[in-house]
């Protein structure tokens, strides 16, 4: 495997903050090894790398022609079988690459969909990915020999469906017609149960942040959830939903979503909005930063970056710190979380600092509730039950009448019990 990185992208300017070097510093060797990080991931083995600084890429090959000669003697010399481009590549520029190098070549977005491809687990993930991957691919059929293959082996080559091999233009634009349609589909779904949650007035949380946070193992924690948890890139593609017992029988129902990167690739974005709607259906943003991680500011911004782009950066938000048990300069961390309060400092592997995050998320549900006293008669013992279920009971008297409470509830349940309302001023 060999792995090719150009700089032809402006560099960002750096990020002012009191921990780690400016970025401007990290950004190409940062890129770089996320880049080998996604290869491993893929199932690759990194024998080579090769950096070029231009200006802008070459029109027909991306590299410099003599760069790509230098490619060329650099992967036969080491074995590679392919490589691998740390920025997007025009279809044409793909295909000549590939006559030049005679070697199969795809860049980022397709290696990320690769690894979307075999982490895929549920139809609804399998339909999200196959769609990203038609889209993608539809442009770069001419001129490669073959037709997409959805069978084939390797890097590139993976895909979730069943479709025959050898598809042509017409039937990809009338399969992703019907993947459109199952999207949508899946969205119209996802909003439908979105709803019968907001019916039950129970807050919602949507997990985000950089791949690789530590998100899943954070749901495991504070719901007690059996979540898969990899210590791999995109090891979470399918939105999970759990909900987590709080103090004085609260609760708050936390999603998991996938995780961010830089430069997420814009079909991604559009195939998975049905998933990412979650993020902007939830009342509360847990925003899960691997502070451990060297470049944890840059993967902070470039998860900010999508929330933007997803127009979700209004929503409140308590940035957590994460894996603190990895962390060496933990005051670093805390005058980093200081600047972005109200933000909490955990670690989802060791329990540290969970506590902490339970009261911040019993306020959220709490603010969620309002304060009535109920006279529920004899003979109706399932309102009782349900404001003890649905409710914080905070004082209960049996009396002739019935049993009286006084207890906070979600405004759904509290118009339920409408007609039982004790008037303000009504001695027990």
């Amino acid at each position: 495997m060999l792995v090719a990185l150009d700089l032809a992208a402006p560099v960002r300017p750096p990020f002012a903050g009191p921990v780690g070097p400016p970025l401007a510093e990290l950004d190409w060797e940062a890129s770089l090894r996320e880049l080998a990080l996604l290869a491993e991931t893929a199932g690759a083995m990194v024998v080579g790398t090769l950096v070029q600084r231009r200006r802008q890429p070459d029109a027909t090959f991306f590299l410099g022609r003599g760069k790509v000669q230098e490619v060329r003697q650099l992967a036969a010399g080491q074995g590679a079988d392919l490589v691998i481009a740390d920025s997007d590549l025009s279809p044409g520029q793909q295909r000549n690459l590939e006559r030049e190098l005679a070697l199969p070549v795809i860049d980022r977005t397709g290696l990320i969909l690769d690894i979307f491809a075999q982490h895929a687990r549920s139809n609804e993930g399998k339909i999200q990915v196959e769609l990203a991957q038609l889209s993608y691919n539809l442009p770069r059929l001419t001129g490669r020999g073959v037709a997409l293959s959805r069978l084939g082996g390797g890097i590139g080559t993976r895909g979730p469906g069943e479709t025959k091999l050898e598809v042509d233009r017409r039937r990809i634009r009338r399969r992703i017609t019907v993947l459109n349609r199952q999207v949508a589909q899946i969205s119209r779904t996802r909003s439908q149960q979105r709803r019968a949650r907001t019916l039950s007035q129970v807050p919602t949380a949507g997990l985000v942040g950089y791949t690789n946070a530590g998100k899943s193992t954070l749901l495991n924690a504070l719901s007690g959830a059996q979540v898969l948890v990899e210590d791999k890139l995109f090891a979470t593609l399918d939105p999970t939903t759990r909900r987590v017992a709080l103090p004085d029988g609260l609760a708050v129902l936390v999603s998991d979503t996938v995780g961010f990167i830089r430069r997420l690739p814009h079909s991604l974005v559009h195939a998975f909005r049905a998933t990412l709607e979650e993020v902007l259906a939830a009342d509360l943003l847990l925003h899960v930063i691997d502070a451990s991680h060297p470049e944890a500011r840059e993967q902070h911004e470039a998860a900010q970056q999508v929330l933007g782009e997803l127009g979700a950066l209004d929503k409140p938000t308590i940035t957590i710190f994460n894996k603190l048990d990895l962390v060496g300069a933990r005051e670093e961390v805390a005058q980093w979380a200081a600047r972005h309060r109200p933000s909490v400092l955990i670690s989802a592997a060791t329990g540290e600092g969970l506590g902490e995050l339970r009261a911040v998320l019993t306020r959220l549900a709490a603010s969620q509730l309002v304060l009535v006293e109920v006279m529920i008669p004899f003979g109706r013992e399932e309102l009782r039950a349900l404001a003890h279920e649905r409710g914080r009971v905070l004082a209960e008297e049996f009396t002739e009448q019935g049993c009286r409470l006084r207890v906070e509830l979600p405004v759904e349940v509290a118009n339920r019990l409408q007609q039982l309302l004790v008037p303000a001023g009504t001695a027990a």
